[in-house]
């Protein structure tokens, strides 16, 4: 097919080997001018030599802008509202990422007067769903270019090869044979070794947790504070969004919370192998549910939890922008009204657990009504007509049975 022709082109870059060869074959195969954008989410030294390579690699502009905050208040934050989890494994660290790297990169081609934006996901994965639904929701005339649709480079060593062709530096070596993504929420690792679902990751992957094993032999409790559903406070400091979830990043990593490795179902039909580490987000996800215990109604609760595998869904295969989800954010956070509280989680040696939690302002909690011992306000008699009600049409059913 032949190619469409375009001005200028805005590049989601990140350094590594396939967008740095993508830029280089950018400017080749379509003679334009090529803008890079890259993306501060908390990847830490990762984004230091991103500039400097974009421009030997023949970037014509660059782009490295800190979303940090915006990444966690505007996009972690509501998806955690919704206890969010796919497969009951995956905190989406990855998929909810897309969409704000995909918003800000529509926001600097209306800037640059770009014709046609690009990436580097691949045509097997979910990626590429993920940015091109949230670019066309932003501009429905946008022309996307996606090399890996398109080129001749199908595999790792041709790759290599074109980046050794022309002096592209390789960022991937024998002694880390994997590709991973890293942000405030977690850090992803998958391909190379990986790829045999056998094989148990090995421990000089993991780069955020130490292993369980080696973790401190003393378990530490942390004090969690939430408003409206979102954690506000940890032991007592108030933070920002971007602070508090780097905050619990490092103790949660300390104690060695937070490893999942998942044989995943891609949107685009294949199974993938998963490795990721989400420290601060597995202990985020235990204390607001914990809060949630004591201030949230039991029918509304229910009600939420049916839709969480849906909403999860969303998310993991790029309909973030959807009206779909637009609109189940607006049930959920109806429902973060009252949650406002404290958990009290205990971390030790990669689990952790509930052990407290209280509402000054929204507990449901009544001893008055819960309690063993006696009391004036229940009375437990009334219980046998509750039963008999709810069990009629079990006892109708059992009847029309033996008379059969």
């Amino acid at each position: 097919m032949a190619k469409k022709e375009v001005k200028k082109i805005v590049l989601a870059y990140s350094g590594g080997l396939d967008t740095s060869i993508i830029l280089k074959w950018l400017k080749n195969e379509y003679g334009c001018e090529v803008v890079t954008f890259s993306a501060d989410l908390g990847q830490g030294d990762e984004l230091e030599p991103v500039r400097e390579k974009a421009f030997k690699t023949g970037a014509d502009k660059v782009y490295i802008d800190d979303l940090r905050e915006e990444f966690v208040r505007d996009f972690v934050f509501p998806m955690f509202r919704a206890n969010a989890i796919y497969e009951g494994h995956y905190l989406l660290g990855t998929s909810i990422a897309r969409p704000l790297i995909a918003k800000r990169q529509m926001e600097i081609a209306q800037i640059e007067g770009c014709d046609a934006v690009s990436h580097g996901a691949t045509g097997k994965g979910n990626d590429q769903v993920r940015f091109e639904l949230a670019y066309y929701h932003f501009n429905p005339a946008i022309t996307v270019v996606a090399p890996w649709r398109e080129w001749k480079l199908n595999s790792r060593q041709a790759l290599i090869n074109y980046a050794k062709k022309n002096d592209i530096p390789i960022p991937i070596t024998k002694k880390r044979p994997w590709s991973s993504d890293r942000n405030l929420l977690h850090i992803s690792f998958e391909g190379g070794i990986l790829e045999d679902t056998w094989m148990e990751a090995p421990e000089n992957m993991y780069v955020l947790t130490k292993s369980p094993e080696k973790a401190p032999n003393k378990p530490q409790y942390i004090e969690i504070e939430f408003e409206k559903g979102n954690a506000v406070a940890v032991d007592g400091v108030r933070m920002s969004p971007a602070e508090l979830l780097a905050h619990l990043n490092t103790l949660g990593g300390e104690h060695g919370i937070g490893r999942v490795d998942l044989l995943e179902n891609r949107s685009v039909g294949m199974k993938s192998r998963g490795v990721y580490e989400t420290p601060g987000g597995t202990i985020l996800r235990e204390a607001h549910m914990a809060v949630e215990q004591i201030t949230m109604d039991r029918e509304v609760m229910h009600l939420r939890d049916g839709l969480i595998p849906r909403y999860a869904e969303m998310v993991y295969n790029g309909y973030w922008f959807a009206p779909e989800r637009e609109m189940l954010q607006t049930l959920i956070d109806e429902s973060q009204k009252t949650v406002n509280g404290v958990a009290r989680v205990k971390l030790y040696k990669g689990h952790c657990r509930t052990v407290g939690r209280k509402s000054e302002t929204n507990s449901l909690f009544n001893l008055d009504f819960a309690t063993f011992e006696k009391d004036q306000v229940y009375n437990q008699a009334d219980a046998e007509g509750f039963i008999k009600l709810n069990s009629l049409r079990l006892r109708i059913r059992s009847l029309m049975q033996n008379k059969k």
